[in-house]
């Protein structure tokens, strides 16, 4: 809407939706995937559905890390948009369907 807020920066995590079109952001925020498997998606016992969701935000939680260390006033787009897609692709893995 017209008051939504300018962003940045705006990260999809949705293993599903990585070939979906995405809205379109005030602001023209730079754009990257980094998508995560569903760990709700995950099949097995309660322990291992909990792993999921452990894996899941562990690997999200290292690529915010990687993205907070990038020197991004020393970046032009093309570098940034190359170091988020590389952190993207950084740690992905199933989530075990037993």
């Amino acid at each position: 809407g017209p008051n939504a807020p300018v962003m940045d920066f705006v990260f999809t995590v949705c293993d599903e939706a990585a070939g979906e079109t995405c809205p379109v952001w005030p602001g023209m925020p730079v754009l990257a995937n980094w998508a995560v498997p569903d760990p709700v998606q995950s099949e097995g016992s309660e322990v291992e559905r909990m792993l999921a969701f452990r894996d899941a935000f562990s690997i999200l939680e290292r690529r915010v890390k990687l993205f907070l260390s990038l020197p991004l006033h020393k970046l032009d787009l093309s570098a940034l948009r190359d170091e988020l897609n590389s952190i993207g692709a950084a740690g992905r893995v199933a989530v075990k369907a037993v």
